[in-house]
């Protein structure tokens, strides 16, 4: 009871741990540049939109998903009031097929305009109302309209597209993001492949993450020449300070914004049309008065440079003001594509046509999906079953220091290892009976604050870092045997873990991973730093680590494998027997953020991560 007493004490304040990401993150993320003319700019975003495409998205095996060529399946036909709905299913990667809709007008005349619709976080996908409403009133007005399912909701709502599952080909080195790219530039494929379409005149438009999608694709895809983001991103500063915008995996992708934000994905639209919508009461995200100011700030310059103000618009919706594509938001793309594709043309309707007998339901606008169809879940099990890339281990001493010597500096560099000199700050001591307890802050240079509880009985020579999944707090029964052994134990709570737990943090894991660094390494280099600390300060080395639960057990392998002397030996309670495992568990990224470091597993399993720790032992026990 004592143990756990003082175990359970707070050390730090109750946002510090927040405050210290927030400043973390912020110093990282790219600012938008100034530029003085219209080459420089030019020459900007051709590399920018290169370096993305080819640093980002297409990582891994998503180069070769990149040249498949297009891949279309159709099927039925249904009849509408002046219009037509063909059902088709296109391939985005090796054997993931999205069903999707082709909304087409009965009568034309030439070349026509077309929109890729493209829906967010609704169960309802393409049957939704509101997207009905809205490629029937494109129908209508002789437009085409193509409505794609949506990873994850509609037809493809099932538990191997959940978005955090996206995360499990990250950890195999290929990037998850490039699925959902790959999903919205077929659609893209598709409209531009059809005869009738006029290929000057196509637009993206969605809502939510239909919203991301579009200026997602739009930036990078110049063949998009309008779009209409609706309620569907912020900036990554914006971000920071309004918890609800965060967003999913693929909002906040590995590394993006190493080199790009927001920001600079809305000026990569310029010189073309672009309207971007936001909703002033949005109770979901990306609120009008915080979410548009900045993003206009940043890419009305480059619409000005390019003597195109009048290509840059924006509509705030307050009927009804939450987050939504009714009416009032449609109305505004129907003006706006009036405007730009139309000539302004008086005979074009701006205002609805009404069409609410028109809708049908989720079957029947259903769309023949092969049994097997792939997901992040099945892509990912056919990426690691031939990973990592590299198995064996030499057997002779001299080859297997040099070895450990050349994977050291390569898992160092997978999981961006930092190097944290530690200050210490005292937060006073407390004994009863025989125990001992000091309290400190460890501070990691100047960007963490590690709370650790030391615990000693009597005169203590060995030391154990203390680390668990739960937090220190609840470490108090493995404490306790240690103590017994006559451990001097210091538990601590690395990042993200126990008391430096955050509001919404496997959000805030991903936007670390979006600037560049590894959940894992930041803690793997916190755990490295405490140890040289003790070392240091205490003429203790090496020390031993006691981790509970796998994502801590993995801190400690890793921490081990990089740190040959100042860290002994290793007391693993579940440690995951290969990383394989939260792939064939079909783990999301909020299970375990730090698992999920983007490359861990093309080159390193849990093996090869216990052989960097050769020759000390790792004892593998049950999840205490």
């Amino acid at each position: 009871m004592v143990v756990r007493k003082f175990l359970a004490q707070n050390l730090l304040g109750s946002q510090q741990t927040l405050f210290e990401v927030q400043a973390y993150l912020e110093h990282r993320i790219p600012k938008m540049p100034k530029f003085k003319s219209k080459v420089e700019w030019e020459k900007y975003a051709e590399r920018l939109r290169k370096d993305i495409l080819e640093r980002i998205v297409f990582r891994g095996q998503a180069k070769n998903w990149r040249k498949a060529k297009l891949n279309v399946s159709w099927h039925e036909t249904l009849e509408g009031k002046g219009y037509r709905i063909r059902k088709l299913r296109y391939e985005a990667v090796p054997n993931l097929w999205i069903p999707a809709l082709l909304y087409e007008p009965e009568e034309t005349k030439g070349k026509l305009p077309a929109v890729l619709y493209l829906k967010g976080h609704d169960t309802k996908g393409k049957a939704a109302v509101y997207a009905q409403a809205f490629c029937i009133n494109m129908a209508k007005r002789g437009i085409l309209a193509l409505s794609p399912e949506w990873l994850g909701f509609g037809q493809l709502n099932q538990i191997g597209f959940a978005h955090g599952c996206m995360n499990q080909l990250d950890l195999c080195g290929t990037s998850g993001l490039a699925v959902f790219y790959l999903s919205m530039m077929r659609g893209l494929d598709v409209l531009l492949s059809l005869p009738k379409v006029d290929r000057d005149r196509i637009a993206v438009t969605g809502l939510s993450g239909g919203g991301w999608q579009t200026i997602f694709l739009s930036a990078l895809d110049e063949r998009v020449k309008l779009a209409n983001p609706v309620a569907g991103y912020s900036s990554f500063f914006t971000r920071l300070r309004h918890f609800k915008d965060l967003g999913d995996s693929e909002q906040a992708p590995c590394d993006l914004a190493t080199i790009a934000d927001y920001t600079h994905l809305t000026a990569l639209m310029a010189p073309r049309p672009t309207l971007l919508t936001y909703c002033a009461y949005d109770e979901c995200c990306f609120e009008a008065g915080y979410a548009l100011p900045t993003l206009l700030d940043a890419a009305l310059p480059i619409f000005q440079l390019l003597n195109q103000s009048k290509g840059l618009a924006w509509h705030i919706n307050y009927d009804p003001g939450t987050h939504n594509y009714e009416e009032d938001n449609r109305e505004a793309f129907y003006r706006f594509i009036a405007f730009h594709f139309f000539g302004n043309d008086p005979n074009f309707p701006k205002s609805e046509i009404p069409c609410s007998d028109e809708m049908m339901s989720e079957e029947e606008l259903n769309v023949p999906l092969p049994e097997e169809n792939a997901n992040f879940n099945t892509i990912a099990m056919a990426l690691c079953q031939f990973l990592p890339r590299e198995t064996t281990v030499p057997e002779e001493p001299v080859a297997f220091r040099r070895w450990q010597q050349r994977k050291r500096r390569q898992l160092a560099e997978i999981v961006r290892a930092k190097n944290y000199a530690v200050s210490t700050i005292e937060f006073g001591s407390e004994k009863q009976d025989d125990l001992n307890a000091r309290f400190w802050h460890l501070q990691m240079n100047s960007d963490w604050t590690v709370p650790a509880t030391e615990l000693e009985k009597g005169n203590a020579k060995e030391a154990v870092i203390l680390i668990a999944d739960d937090g220190r707090k609840n470490a108090s029964e493995v404490a306790e045997q240690l103590l017994a052994k006559g451990k001097r134990v210091i538990a601590v709570d690395l990042l993200f873990l126990g008391e430096t737990k955050v509001e919404r943090q496997n959000l805030f894991a991903l936007f670390l991973n979006c600037v560049g660094e590894r959940l894992l390494g930041i803690q793997a280099s916190q755990l490295i730093a405490i140890a040289k600390w003790l070392e240091r300060e205490r003429q203790i080395s090496p020390v031993d680590i006691c981790a509970i639960g796998p994502r801590t057990s993995l801190i400690a392998l890793v921490a081990a494998a990089l740190e040959p002397k100042a860290i002994g030996k290793l007391q693993l309670h579940g440690c995951l027997k290969s990383l394989k495992s939260v792939v064939e568990q079909n783990w999301t990224v909020e299970k375990a953020p730090e698992i999920f470091c983007f490359g861990l597993l093309e080159a390193f399993d849990i093996p090869q991560i216990k052989a960097l720790v050769s020759p000390r032992p790792v004892e593998n026990l049950p999840c205490a």
